[in-house]
């Protein structure tokens, strides 16, 4: 498995994990346990694809500028989660600010898959790629 493969299986689970709870309502026990996996899945995914995907393209000149706009996504949708863990879940606000997150992370997961991923297939050898994905599934499933 190369590395985009991994990043896409886990940018998969964070869309239907999106798209899970967009159909909930209110303060329910489903939209609590499906926020609650979604932000694990996605502090576990940013730490892990910034150490083994950003921080490689940052030793090179033709990735840098990508892979610290890459990063800077990160740190918006960190954000827009502290933001919704402060708001109840009840509250209009919520849902609104829920919208604006999952748009952030639908655009960021489209840039890396449409843009990234390409200037990254021709940076990295396929060992590269290999190894970096290896390292990916260690870190994501301790």
């Amino acid at each position: 498995m190369k590395i985009f493969e991994a990043l896409r299986n886990d940018h998969e689970k964070q869309r239907a994990l999106i798209k899970l709870l967009l159909d909930t309502t209110g303060n329910s026990a489903v939209r609590a346990e499906y926020y609650q996996q979604l932000k694990v899945e996605l502090e576990t995914h940013a730490v892990a694809e910034e150490r083994y995907f950003y921080a490689p393209l940052m030793q090179l000149d033709s990735t840098i500028d990508l892979s610290r706009h890459g990063v800077a996504e990160h740190h918006q949708i960190d954000k827009f989660i502290a933001e919704l863990d402060a708001l109840e879940m009840s509250s209009p606000q919520w849902l609104l600010t829920f919208k604006k997150l999952a748009h952030k992370v639908d655009h960021h997961l489209e840039e890396e898959e449409q843009e990234f991923f390409q200037q990254a297939g021709k940076a990295f050898s396929e060992q590269e790629k290999q190894k970096l994905a290896s390292d990916y599934l260690v870190e994501m499933s301790s």
